[in-house]
């Protein structure tokens, strides 16, 4: 990183091509399973809710949390209360 006055940072790309999308889940939306289409990068950045793979178990997930799947694994997300999230599929994935 080269801008003024930054310090220990470094940017990396994550992919060669990239595909980014926003998702928006409304109080008690469910983006049902499904399997990914490559690797992928689900960042939550507003409100909460929940993401589940391969076993079904739903764990919490909320703002600045984020979860990554590889190519073909079965996962999905939800939210009771509202939720943001940007997705990022690339291959490869190098995060």
């Amino acid at each position: 990183m080269t801008a003024p006055g930054s310090v220990s940072a470094r940017v990396r790309l994550l992919g060669v091509e990239a595909h980014v999308v926003l998702i928006e889940i409304a109080p008690g939306g469910v983006v049902g399973r499904h399997p990914a289409a490559a690797p992928q990068l689900f960042v939550a950045v507003r409100g909460s809710g929940w993401v589940s793979s391969g076993d079904g178990a739903r764990e919490p997930i909320e703002a600045g949390d984020a979860v990554a799947w590889e190519r073909g694994e079965e996962h999905e997300s939800g939210s009771d209360g509202g939720m943001t999230a940007i997705v990022v599929e690339a291959e490869p994935l190098d995060v």
